[in-house]
């Protein structure tokens, strides 16, 4: 075994142990959650954090004849580093916003201060004391903040686009990679000198592996940044909250002491995911519950805010109405029989609406990424009958 080999498993067990670490946080977040009575938030939470362990164990035991884990390596080790950046960028966030606050104090000592009226002009500013002020978690959200929330739905467009491309462009994914063996070659001495021999990367010029392993390179990343930066707002506070700044979205009370829902969404597309790379599920399954669970969720909450009249008090005890599952079911039944097919479409609408109507305390944002394609998939061994057109 010589020493890149080395290398590269200790990239791979480090990346299964900020899993685990993760993991352990979003457990003692669960935790803090159930004390606080958010029942709804802290059983997400937990969900969550099964979620993450189950990866950081696939990412150890699962092996392909390539490679062991998630990622190939150097790409293992990327996604350490992007994981070591992240925190870093985070961290210097933080230092900000202590440093913001602690200016603050001083300015409300000394009224006099020059510089109060263009400091409150400054963006950051009315963000911190937005956030300081006012209680950033409320019951109901404006219809605008509701489409910004919405909008992280989105996600699951990227995904096709990462791994199918769009009308002529190629997979996003493919040309991420062609271009990162093009810039290796180009410094192919420092490469060496960080990531060994170049001879030894695992994909060539046009390789379809690469858009396999990219896509779920690209989900895990995403899910990293928006992870850490949702543990900052918990266990720091919502003012610390990188990603709260970015989107300056509106925080609801199931948020307090919970992680927030594109954690869930986004944890739900790496385990369907997952299932694909293990061979366990169709790629047409996948990409048929990502969006129905991004798509259908989303016209099913922006309908019924706006046109909803004949409301609907689930067992959760959250307020719906008929148009908004009316329009999420037929979302879902038009996506998965573009997808999927005209009967397995009946299937993920079927599930969509189960998932949205019933679950009392589980966030519909993890269970439809994960019920509705491993459904389908389910009913494709069952039934037996073609997938898609």
């Amino acid at each position: 075994m010589d020493f890149w080999t080395l290398v590269s498993i200790a990239y791979t067990i480090g990346l299964s142990l900020i899993l685990f670490i993760f993991a352990f946080l979003t457990f003692f977040i669960g935790y803090g959650g159930h004390r606080a009575k958010n029942r709804y938030g802290a059983i997400s939470t937990i969900v969550t954090g099964s979620c993450l362990i189950i990866f950081g164990l696939y990412n150890l035991f699962f092996r392909d004849s390539s490679h062991m884990g998630f990622f190939p390596y150097p790409y293992n080790g990327f996604m350490v580093w992007w994981v070591g950046m992240v925190l870093l960028i985070n961290g210097v966030f933080v230092m900000i916003i202590k440093l913001k606050k602690n200016k603050m104090d001083l300015q409300v000592k000394d009224s006099s201060s020059s510089t109060v009226v263009s400091e409150r002009k400054s963006s950051l500013r009315r963000y911190v004391e937005k956030m300081m002020i006012e209680d950033p978690y409320k019951q109901e959200i404006p219809f605008k903040m509701e489409l910004v929330r919405k909008s992280f739905h989105l996600m699951g467009i990227l995904v096709i686009i990462g791994y199918f491309g769009f009308f002529f462009l190629a997979p996003l994914t493919l040309l991420i990679s062609d271009g990162v063996i093009l810039l290796i070659n180009q410094v192919e001495p420092a490469y060496e000198l960080i990531w060994g021999d170049v001879s030894l990367f695992p994909y060539r010029i046009g390789e379809f592996q690469a858009v396999i392993d990219l896509t779920m390179m690209g989900l895990l990343g995403a899910l990293m940044f928006a992870l850490i930066s949702d543990l900052f707002r918990i266990l720091k506070g919502p003012e610390y909250s990188l990603l709260n700044f970015i989107s300056r979205s509106i925080l609801r009370n199931k948020e307090k002491n919970a992680l927030g829902p594109q954690i869930y969404i986004m944890t739900g597309f790496v385990f369907s995911y997952m299932l694909y790379m293990a061979g366990i599920m169709h790629i047409r399954a996948f990409f048929a519950g990502i969006l129905i669970a991004c798509l259908s969720d989303a016209a099913a909450a922006l309908i019924g805010r706006k046109y909803g009249k004949h409301k609907i008090i689930l067992r959760s005890k959250d307020t719906k109405s008929v148009e908004g599952f009316i329009a999420g079911v037929l979302v879902a039944y038009i996506i998965g029989l573009i997808f999927v097919g005209p009967i397995y479409a009946i299937i993920g609408a079927v599930i969509f609406f189960l998932t949205d109507y019933f679950p009392a305390a589980t966030a519909d944002n993890i269970l439809n990424p994960i019920f509705i394609p491993i459904g389908i998939q389910l009913f494709i061994l069952l039934l037996g009958l073609p997938v898609g057109w």
